[in-house]
């Protein structure tokens, strides 16, 4: 049975006078806070805090974290979002004191081991991606995406272009013309075709001298993988654009096809995403971007850059102390010296310690690993897409990659129950719901993505569940969730007017 209690608010559990730990009396003499501190530093009067014992703080929060759907308890078919189980073993590595409790403003020589970690994260990234450098800057994939759009427009301001648009997709994600905006660009939308795919003829009259970027998601967001992209790339290129590729879809094709060599400048990696960092809850992430080789003088500063081999190649470098104490040469230095670059988009080199866990994850596997990665990310989507298409249709496409999207505009012409409905109804199975209408170009859809880790157990299970809740009263439906702590939140009202933090009752939020 759940501690309700134990859930409640701390400032609702809160008594006068009560206390986790009590401090003796001090045995030495009492100094004025005034005595200490600057006059602007000392609050007019204590902070309202809770006061409470050490077992409600404990059950409290110990209870909350049971409330939480995670990776780790459940299965999250999320679609457009991978989400696959984070390797603990990652989480270890990437805590160790080498790694965690190193500082950024330490001396370089004596931070070679990270710094050849990230130099050689650059090399790895840039082998998966088909092109020649990359910056490990950004902090998720979003500000990837911004951070190389600012990159392409350096490149044109510097070579005298004028350029204003970027094209996207109607099945984009949502950041890439946001970013695009941010960026200080015009966005255009190109649609798809009756297969889902970039409708060539759209895309050719809405090329031009002020194409800038095209930013194609490959696979899209429908799951299919643009066989087209070559031609399309041949087309943006005749007209001295770049083509981006957004990577939040690397699951599907990592170790198999590289943006590169299907003909992208440009592109962002979602760590979290595609080498299974921690995701969700709003960070950290990052959003690491690979270039080709006439972009790199504009990537953000620093780079990782390698000096030397070894000891005979350092002779104009000043040799420090390894940790053995051994004498010995500096190898790895940040470059600063970079006079194209944008500049800094994000404090030292980013987020290390998600950079520290995509580095495990991708070393652990290999190349052979994680073209084994995608193999199975294919396999699993497509095996429940061959179950789920006889519960609600999916208009693109018989196939898949990494992801599928259904579509319950049909249930909700019949019966009234909507993608909404079922997505609400699958959380009391014990199932987080996938994403719902994205992409814009299906209604009602819903689009599902199983990932590499999940089992056949689980994927057959949640196919029945699925079928079983499309058969179930559409009252009963409307009203999902019933089994969590909220049911049915209005969603619209909580997006646009968020109550962020505790007000005591009847206070004003």
């Amino acid at each position: 049975m759940r501690n309700t209690l134990a859930t409640q608010l701390l400032f609702e559990l809160s008594k006068p006078g009560r206390r986790d730990v009590r401090l003796p009396k001090s045995d030495v003499p009492e100094v004025a806070i005034d005595e200490l501190l600057p006059a602007g530093a000392i609050a007019a009067a204590p902070p309202p805090l809770p006061e409470l014992a050490e077992t409600q703080i404990v059950r409290h929060f110990l209870n909350l974290s049971t409330q939480n759907m995670s990776v780790d308890t459940h299965f999250y078919p999320l679609g457009s979002c991978t989400m696959k189980y984070n390797p603990k073993r990652n989480e270890r590595l990437a805590n160790l004191p080498g790694m965690a409790d190193l500082h950024p403003y330490q001396p370089e020589e004596t931070l070679q081991g990270m710094l050849e970690l990230l130099y050689a994260m650059q090399q790895i990234l840039a082998e998966i991606a088909g092109l020649d450098a990359v910056s490990l800057q950004p902090a998720a994939g979003a500000h990837g995406e911004f951070t190389a759009l600012m990159v392409a427009a350096a490149y044109f301001r510097d070579r005298g272009e004028r350029r204003t648009k970027v094209l996207t997709p109607d099945s984009s994600h949502g950041t890439n013309p946001a970013s695009a905006a941010m960026a200080g660009f015009e966005t255009v939308t190109v649609k798809s075709d009756s297969s889902g795919c970039v409708d060539l003829a759209d895309l050719r009259t809405k090329l031009d001298g002020q194409t800038a970027v095209f930013m194609i998601t490959n696979p899209n967001t429908l799951g299919l993988f643009d066989r087209q992209v070559r031609t399309i790339a041949d087309e943006v290129h005749s007209h001295g654009g770049l083509i981006y590729l957004d990577g939040a879809n690397m699951n599907a094709i990592l170790g198999i096809a590289r943006p590169g060599d299907f003909g992208a400048d440009l592109m962002h990696f979602n760590p979290h995403k595609t080498f299974s960092g921690p995701h969700g809850g709003g960070g950290p992430g990052a959003g690491p971007i690979a270039v080709r080789a006439m972009l790199e003088p504009y990537l953000p500063s620093p780079v990782v850059v390698k000096v030397a081999e070894n000891i005979n190649e350092q002779a104009n470098t000043k040799p420090s102390k390894n940790g053995d104490g051994a004498e010995c040469h500096d190898c790895y230095r940040l470059a600063y010296d970079r006079p194209k670059s944008i500049g800094r988009v994000r404090s030292f080199m980013g987020n290390v310690g998600v950079l520290v866990r995509a580095y495990c994850y991708i070393r652990t596997y290999g190349p052979a690993g994680l073209r084994a990665v995608s193999e199975n990310a294919v396999l699993s989507a497509n095996y429940l897409l061959a179950r789920v298409k006889h519960i609600l249709p999916v208009p693109h496409g018989d196939r898949c990659l990494h992801e599928f999207v259904a579509t319950a505009a049909r249930l909700k012409a019949e019966r009234g129950v909507s993608a909404m409905d079922l997505a609400k109804r699958l959380l009391d199975y014990g199932f987080h719901a996938p994403t719902v209408y994205f992409p814009l170009t299906v209604r009602e859809s819903m689009m599902i993505e199983p990932t590499e880790t999940e089992s056949k157990e689980t994927l057959d299970a949640f196919a029945e569940t699925l079928s079983r809740i499309v058969e179930e009263s559409p009252e009963l439906l409307h009203d999902a969730p019933h089994t969590t702590a909220i049911s049915r939140p209005d969603e619209v009202a909580a997006a646009r007017n968020p109550v962020l933090h505790w007000s005591p009752a009847g206070a004003k939020p």
